[in-house]
């Protein structure tokens, strides 16, 4: 999101910066831990009793900081929130590939799309309308690179889970095997790059850390692997946006 706030000359707002954080945190574990605390209510265990406490306190803040955003944010982000939501929570009637009620993670192929544009929708869509700012063509162009990136930064993480996934997720490993997904991932990648030169004004600065980061990840997603260390994806991958940010402050 600060990236965003950095390409267009934005004012940063720390109170939506602060309201994203605590959301974050809090569509995060809804999403993660939703499942064991509802079959599991009765035994939780103190870790995961401590990491309901640190959401409650998480939902609370973001709740007091929305408040103080305008409508149409508001509504941006309760999109997102209700999306997040139906990730989690089964909706979907059953049929002829589940025997039982399904949320959208459960939809074949789709989990990692998802993802990809809820992400894209926070960190680019949300400052600029928080921010009036009229879209423009470089909005769309700027949002499909954030699309295409979070789509590439989810691959090693495809490729670690693709035996613990159910084959019902129908994942692109799973699908297409790991060298298919890399050549996906490669291609991704390309494009993110390329679009950079569309844009109604280029910036050589912007260009150079955009093929950084393009190369930084493209030797994660070659280098991914089912067996990864426990901080490959967790830690490395999870920290190239990051990495982007401190490009822009160098």
């Amino acid at each position: 999101m600060i990236i965003t706030y950095i390409e267009y000359n934005l004012k940063l707002s720390k109170t939506l910066l602060l309201f994203v954080f605590f959301a974050t945190i809090t569509g995060y574990n809804f999403v993660k831990y939703f499942g064991l605390a509802k079959f599991h209510h009765r035994s939780l265990t103190s870790s995961l009793k401590i990491i309901q406490i640190f959401s409650l306190f998480c939902f609370l803040g973001l709740c007091y900081y929305l408040f103080f955003l305008s409508l149409n944010t508001i509504i941006a982000l309760g999109v997102c929130g209700l999306i997040t939501f139906f990730y989690a929570i089964p909706f979907l009637p059953k049929s002829m590939l589940f025997d039982k009620t399904h949320n959208l993670r459960q939809i074949s192929g789709l989990k990692i799309y998802v993802i990809a544009l809820i992400w894209a929708v926070v960190i680019v869509l949300i400052p600029l309308i928080y921010s009036e700012f009229v879209l423009s063509h470089n909005f769309w162009i700027t949002f499909i690179q954030r699309f295409l990136f979070v789509l590439v930064l989810m691959i090693p993480f495809e490729i670690r889970d693709m035996n613990f996934d159910s084959l019902k997720l129908a994942t692109l490993p799973q699908k297409i095997g790991v060298k298919k997904t890399k050549i996906i991932g490669v291609f991704f990648l390309l494009i993110f790059i390329i679009l950079e030169c569309f844009k109604s004004e280029f910036n050589q600065k912007y260009f150079i850390i955009y093929i950084t980061i393009a190369l930084l990840t493209l030797c994660f997603i070659l280098l991914a692997k089912q067996k990864q260390s426990s901080y490959y994806s967790s830690f490395w991958v999870e920290s190239l946006p990051m990495v982007w940010y401190l490009l822009y402050i160098i």
